[in-house]
């Protein structure tokens, strides 16, 4: 039976169970219990009823649903409210690169700052992010005794499902907890093992922003320790887990965490592995799939389809156009004639604005970077900004822009105004990939940044609330698990 009529009729079900019950029985489901939803038909052998009424003895217990348990996971990633679409929509037009011009009320709540805990799409983030933890989780318990499977293969299936709940903590904490020293002091409920019975574990409390930062970091390092430097072919080295992905995130991570020392090493890993090079055409980078610049791609084809180009494109080319480019953004991004990435927009003549055309296959196969060389570039230059290397920081930055077709920065000398150039090309080289927003967030720049930016359907939008640098915990958990704290400006 299909996952998801089995937890709307289990729903029906217990309509009319207490608040408690009825809550562990959305908790199971946002956590993903075993059930691995999705494309994914392997995934029968976890396929479960709801937690509070499954047998616990349901269990990856061979390497055929190990493989299954892995395949699921990656297909949490892909969900359209998670990387296939929706993380990346909310992170561009919460800044000042993207603007909601449709109907849907969810995005503009978001674009003009007035979301709150009832938010559609932030309360499916959190759902499917904690849908990936679990999996995450039981794959990490269960894998260990099985007695099919050699070691190496284990660490590299644990290995994988310990890079994945990393990337869903990081994601969850940016989101909703903040960055140590900009915004916030809660994090996330940090949940490290499977959902298997209805007790008190089913109403976490959220841990500090330090200690959900610090899982990011122990399962990211615990991942760099157990995967291969490689997959058997060249298209699962990128579209799965291995060390360089690893690598590559924290080279992210230690950005976030004012390390930047961290950060070089880890970018220097990525940039001297020949795995990994800049493609000479900034576009191809996204008409094509699996180039050498990418790190971590999610693939998507005909029988497994993205969503992201449905908003950004115009109903004329079979979009809902409900997702433009801010003006403004489109005139910044154009102001360089020389410039390859500002020649990646169209025009919605009938609205009168700019849309992007990364994401350009209206077949809805578009592929999604979850990281790739070129912001690692970018990770470097701005870590070496702030260790002084102000020479090596122009270096990489010039690299980049020098694939985008555009004259080198040379002659500074200061930290500072090496890093607002830095922070700029981040801006224009990573637009529409979901950085925006917590780019500004974590550099300190949202609240100067975000001001009287003009939007097409409505009055200038204006980011004044500190509080309201990360989203609110969803509705549906706070209403339900009384050991959760609000963050201050949802209150």
């Amino acid at each position: 039976m299909n996952i998801y009529r089995r937890f709307i009729e289990a729903a029906e079900k217990l309509k009319r169970k207490t608040a408690k019950e009825n809550y562990t029985l959305r908790l199971a489901y946002l956590a993903g219990v075993l059930c691995l939803a999705g494309a994914m038909s392997s995934c029968e052998v976890l396929d479960q009823e709801p937690q509070a009424e499954v047998s616990e003895d349901i269990a990856i217990s061979n390497k055929k649903g190990a493989q299954a348990a892995l395949a699921g996971l990656y297909d949490q990633l892909q969900s359209g409210n998670y990387y296939g679409s929706n993380l990346l929509i909310m992170g561009d037009i919460s800044s000042d690169v993207a603007q909601s011009i449709g109907t849907w009320d969810f995005y503009r709540e978001m674009d003009t700052y007035l979301i709150d805990k009832s938010n559609l799409e932030t309360g499916n983030f959190w759902t499917r992010a904690y849908r990936a933890i679990n999996v995450a989780n039981n794959i990490i318990e269960q894998v260990p005794p099985l007695a099919d499977i050699t070691e190496e293969e284990k660490n590299k299936i644990i290995g994988q499902a310990y890079l994945v709940r990393g990337l869903a903590y990081f994601d969850l904490t940016k989101v909703f907890g903040g960055v140590p020293g900009v915004v916030g002091t809660l994090g996330v409920p940090i949940i490290t093992k499977p959902s298997r019975k209805v007790d008190e574990s089913f109403f976490p409390s959220r841990a500090s922003l330090e200690e959900s930062y610090g899982q990011v970091e122990s399962d990211l390092l615990t991942a760099l320790e157990m995967l291969p430097e490689a997959h058997q072919t060249d298209l699962l080295t990128r579209s799965q887990a291995v060390k360089g992905t690893a690598r590559a995130l924290l080279s992210r991570l230690y950005l976030y965490l004012g390390k930047p020392e961290q950060a070089i090493t880890y970018a220097d890993a990525i940039i001297a592995d020949p795995k990994y090079s800049l493609v000479a055409s900034f576009a191809n980078i996204f008409s094509s799939k699996f180039t050498t610049e990418a790190i971590f791609e999610l693939n998507f084809n005909s029988a497994d389809q993205s969503g992201i180009n449905n908003w950004y494109y115009p109903s004329s080319l079979g979009g809902r156009g409900d997702i433009m480019a801010h003006t403004s953004f489109y005139e910044e991004a154009t102001a360089d004639p020389n410039d390859v990435r500002g020649k990646m927009f169209g025009y919605y003549q009938s609205k009168d604005v700019h849309y992007p055309t990364k994401y350009g296959k209206t077949s809805a196969i578009d592929n999604i970077q979850i990281i790739r060389l070129g912001e690692v570039y970018l990770n470097r230059a701005e870590a070496r900004a702030k260790t002084g290397d102000v020479d090596g920081a122009l270096a990489d930055l010039n690299t980049i822009r020098q694939r985008a077709g555009i004259a080198p920065i040379e002659g500074l000398t200061d930290a500072q105004e090496a890093l607002r150039a830095i922070w700029h090309e981040r801006k224009l080289e990573l637009a529409f990939e979901g950085h925006s927003f917590f780019d500004l967030v974590r550099t300190g720049q949202a609240l100067n940044e975000l001001t009287g930016i003009p939007r097409t359907n409505g009055p200038d939008v204006n980011l004044a609330d500190p509080a309201r640098q990360v989203f609110p915990i969803p509705a549906f958990d706070m209403d339900a698990n009384k050991n959760l704290v609000q963050n201050e400006a949802y209150k």
